[in-house]
C-alpha cells in the first residue's frame, strides 16, 4: 500500500467532486459540434476553455490536408524521428516553420511538452551548466531542467531585475547559462517583457529560451509571438512552440539561428525515443500554418473577441489576472468558490478551465477562459450571460480582489 498512500489527499478531493457530479477534471466532450461548441452531458455547450485561439480545428484546409496525408502516408510512422519516423512532410514543415519565424533552423517534436523537455535537457549538462527560469514557467520547463540534472535557479515572475541579480551571482566556473521564459503565460494570460530579458541575459553571457506556445500565431505583426511584438526575433536564442493551440494539431518545435541546435536530433531523448508525429498531425498543422500566414483577419477577429470579453468581465466586477489577452482568468481566494463558479458556468452552458494550487501562481484559484477567433457573436453573448449568472450564484467571484 506504500506506493499509493501519497494519493490519499488528492483521491479524497477527486472522489468527492466526482460523487457530487462536479469534477472539472473529468469532463467528456461527447461530440464536437464546431470549434466552439460541444455536447457535454447531452447538452450543447459553448467551449471557452480549449486554447483553440485561431479556431483552426475545423478549418477545411487543415481537415483536407490531414485526410490526404493518411491516404498517402498511412496512419502512423511506427518510429521515432531518429529512426524511420522522419518523412519528407516532417522536413517540409520544419523548413516552413523556420521561414515563418525568420529563423534558420527548426526541429519538430511529437508534442509541445516534449519539445521543451528535449531541448532544455539536451542543451544543458549536469555539473557544467545552469538554468535560470521564471518562477511561473510551465511544468515542462521545470521537467526539462530536472531531466538535465543541472542546478536550477528561479527568478521572480516577469522581473528582469530579479534575473539580473541572480545571473550576477552565478559562479564563473559555470560553462553555460540558459534563461527560460514564456511569451504569454497560460494561467494568467500575462505577457513577458522579452526585450528586457534579452538584454539582461546577453549582458551576462547567457542564452535566452522563449516558450511561445500560447502566443504563437497571436502576437506580433505576423503572428510570430511576443518576441516579434517586442522586436527581438533576431536576438532571442531559442524559440519553442506547439501545434496544439493555434496550429490545431498535436506536436511541437524548437527553432533557432544557432546552427548547433540541430545537434538536438542526436542528444534529445524525447526526439530519439518516441514515435514521431503522425502524417495527419503534421499535414494539418502545416495547412494551418499556411492559412494563418496568408490571412491576418483571423488574428484580427481573435483580438476583437478578446477585447469584447475582457471588457464585459471587467464590467461585471471580476478580479481579472491580467490585461486583455487570449487567456482571461478570473481569480478566487478560495478553491471552493472556484469549484462553485465552474459548476455554475457549466450549468449555464459554458465550459472553462479551472485551476487550483499548487498548479497556479501565488496560491490563487482561477477560472481560465481562452478566447477563440472562431467564437461567434452568439458565442460571446452566451459566455457573458454565463458569467453573469455565475457572479450572481457565487458572490465571492466579485469580491475576490
Amino acid at each position: 500500500m506504500g506506493l499509493f498512500e501519497k494519493f490519499e489527499k488528492t483521491a479524497a478531493l477527486y472522489n468527492g467532486l466526482s460523487d457530487a457530479g462536479r469534477n472539472p477534471f473529468t469532463v467528456i466532450m461527447e461530440e464536437m459540434l464546431s470549434p466552439t461548441r460541444a455536447s457535454i452531458k447531452g447538452r450543447e455547450t459553448v467551449l471557452a476553455g480549449t486554447h483553440n485561439y485561431l479556431g483552426m480545428t475545423f478549418d477545411s484546409s487543415a481537415i483536407e490536408a490531414g485526410q490526404a496525408a493518411i491516404a498517402a502516408h498511412g496512419t502512423g510512422t511506427t518510429g521515432s524521428r531518429f529512426a524511420n519516423g522522419t518523412y519528407g512532410i516532417h522536413r517540409a514543415l520544419e523548413d516552413d516553420l523556420a521561414a515563418f519565424l525568420g529563423l534558420d533552423h527548426c526541429i519538430v517534436f511529437s508534442t509541445g511538452y516534449q519539445a521543451n523537455l528535449g531541448a532544455i535537457a539536451g542543451l544543458l549538462k549536469a555539473g557544467e551548466d545552469i538554468a535560470l527560469i521564471d518562477a511561473d514557467c510551465h511544468a515542462c520547463i521545470y521537467d526539462g531542467c530536472q531531466l538535465a540534472g543541472v542546478e536550477t535557479v528561479r527568478f521572480r515572475h516577469n522581473d528582469p531585475e530579479s534575473l539580473d541579480k541572480r545571473l550576477a551571482r552565478v559562479s564563473p566556473d559555470v560553462k553555460g547559462k540558459l534563461v527560460c521564459i514564456e511569451g504569454m503565460y497560460s494561467m494568467f494570460g500575462d505577457i513577458a517583457p522579452v526585450k528586457e530579458f534579452v538584454e539582461v541575459a546577453h549582458k551576462h553571457g547567457a542564452y535566452l529560451f522563449v516558450d511561445e506556445a500560447h502566443s504563437f500565431g497571436v502576437y506580433g505583426e505576423n503572428g510570430r509571438g511576443v518576441s516579434e511584438a517586442d522586436g527581438v526575433m533576431d536576438e532571442i536564442d531559442f524559440y519553442s512552440g506547439t501545434f496544439s493551440k493555434s496550429l490545431a494539431s498535436v506536436g511541437g518545435f524548437v527553432a533557432s539561428n544557432h546552427r548547433e541546435v540541430d545537434y538536438l536530433r542526436f542528444s534529445a531523448s524525447p526526439y530519439k525515443f518516441t514515435a514521431s508525429p503522425t502524417p495527419a498531425n503534421i499535414s494539418s498543422a502545416h495547412a494551418a500554418l499556411k492559412r494563418i500566414s496568408a490571412d491576418p483577419s483571423i488574428r484580427e477577429r481573435l483580438w476583437e473577441n478578446v477585447n469584447r470579453l475582457h471588457a464585459a468581465l471587467r464590467q461585471l466586477g471580476f478580479h481579472l489576472a491580467a490585461e486583455p489577452a487570449p487567456v482571461v482568468s478570473v481569480l478566487f481566494k478560495h478553491a471552493d468558490d472556484a469549484f462553485s463558479g465552474w459548476h455554475a458556468l457549466l450549468e449555464n452552458g459554458v465550459y472553462v478551465n479551472m485551476a487550483i494550487p499548487p498548479a497556479t501562481p501565488n496560491s490563487m484559484s482561477l477560472l481560465r477562459l481562452s478566447v477563440s477567433a472562431a467564437h461567434t457573436p452568439d458565442d460571446i453573448d452566451r459566455i457573458v450571460a454565463g458569467y453573469t449568472a455565475m457572479a450572481n450564484a457565487v458572490p465571492a467571484a466579485r469580491a475576490a480582489g
